[in-house]
């Protein structure tokens, strides 16, 4: 099964249509699929729902399919840093389902390992139980949360060989992994395609089962919030 491609327009070829749950991976801008969701932005595909962790910057990630307009709905933990979101959710554009974090993941988690729902004290008494199931364990109040099954997953990786092992650097692990299982095609964009047996089987991070499609690309370094101080004179 060849599972290398040239592109990410050619990995997407096919597999991306309007209306779809995409769930993506990342953190901040660390370990985010920025080829792919280029090339979604290309595509032109309209009414999309994104699962995940943040929503990028108004020009960078997610940022750039809400300036097309081209989400209806986010489910996310953090929603700041993008202007653009603001605007669009304070002005009913945009829906919103807000996650606490630990939520999040093991949402994409469940959804990946077939589970369809889980019970959590998180959010218990505050506006994420509106709606939900409440019930009781050894006299504590829970609530129903249901796991996360994507259309699609895009994910971003340091490494790969051409069956899909993947590789993740340091804070890029953290949403990518969940948020790979949880999709019916999962297609990673990684920095290096290495030979195959090269990697060690105790570093993979996301074995190749998971993942459909791969690219190779080159990505930028971008830092979210950079803060700095005077330099103090001598």
């Amino acid at each position: 099964m060849k599972k290398v491609y040239a592109n990410a327009s050619e990995a997407l070829d096919g597999v991306i249509s309007d209306g779809m749950m995409i769930a993506a991976g990342g953190f901040g801008l660390c370990g985010i699929p920025e080829l792919l969701l280029e090339a979604i932005k290309d595509s032109g595909a309209q009414n999309l729902t994104f699962a995940s962790n943040n929503a990028g910057v108004d020009d960078f990630g997610i940022g750039i399919l809400l300036q097309t307009k081209q989400v209806k709905k986010m489910i996310s933990s953090y929603v700041g840093e993008n202007a653009e979101f603001m605007r669009q959710y304070l002005s009913g554009e945009l829906e919103l389902e807000f996650n606490p974090q630990g939520t999040l993941a093991e949402r994409m988690r469940a959804g990946g390992a077939g589970i369809p729902g889980f019970y959590t004290k998180t959010g218990v008494g505050t506006v994420i139980a509106e709606g939900k199931e409440h019930k009781d364990f050894n006299g504590e109040t829970y609530i129903l949360e249901e796991g996360i099954f994507a259309d699609l997953a895009i994910v971003k990786a340091w490494k790969a060989d051409d069956t899909g092992n993947l590789i993740f650097r340091k804070t890029a692990r953290n949403f990518n992994v969940p948020a790979a299982t949880c999709g019916k095609i999962c297609i990673a964009e990684v920095e290096e395609i290495v030979p195959r047996g090269s990697l060690d089987p105790d570093a993979i991070h996301l074995p190749g089962i998971y993942v459909h499609r791969i690219i190779q690309g080159t990505h930028e370094k971008r830092i979210e919030q950079r803060t700095t101080r005077k330099k103090e004179e001598a």
